[in-house]
């Protein structure tokens, strides 16, 4: 055996419950779904809920802490 010991660093586990709520693009953009879809939307107009229906790009500063916990 060699007197040299293998260190391996230690990696981030990803949350799984941001995998389920976050999207990353192919450049690298973090996208989320807008809120407010899940109850009370018959009283909505059509118009309404095709904009909550799009993704949401995230801030910066949000983006930054996202990726933080996706382990990229």
């Amino acid at each position: 055996m060699s007197q040299k010991s293998e260190i391996k660093t230690m990696t981030t586990k990803t949350k799984k419950a941001l995998t389920k709520r976050f999207k990353i693009t192919k450049t690298g953009k973090i996208l989320r779904r807008s809120a407010g879809q899940n109850h009370y939307r018959s009283k909505k107009t059509g118009e309404w809920k095709r904009k909550k229906r799009k993704y949401i790009p995230l801030s910066k500063q949000e983006a930054k802490a996202i990726k933080k916990y996706l382990g990229n």
